[in-house]
């Protein structure tokens, strides 16, 4: 499941740097989030790092983009290769 930012995003700009896909942009008046790049940071942290941050409380699941743990893995694994990273390995329960 990628997740998502709502409307109750206050732009403090501490989401963005913190995530590990660079999944999350300024959009027209709040920050975004990219599906294709969020792996709510499986293959990097135990926990989404945008959630841990957010003041406001407003990064739920996208239930438009719902995925696996597994699914998340291999999208993490693939992100990685575009990017010519070597994929550390990681937990996938997290």
């Amino acid at each position: 499941m990628a997740l998502t930012i709502t409307e109750e995003c206050i732009n403090c700009d501490v989401c963005e740097p913190e995530c590990p896909n660079q999944a999350i942009s300024m959009g027209e008046t709040i920050y975004v989030i990219d599906p294709a790049k969020c792996t709510e940071c499986v293959g990097h942290f135990d926990e989404p790092q945008c959630v841990q941050v957010c003041p406001v409380e407003c990064i739920p699941v996208n239930p438009a983009h719902v995925e696996t743990p597994a699914q998340l893995l291999a999208k993490y694994h693939r992100l990685q290769a575009e990017r010519g990273a070597p994929a550390p390995a990681v937990n996938a329960a997290g």
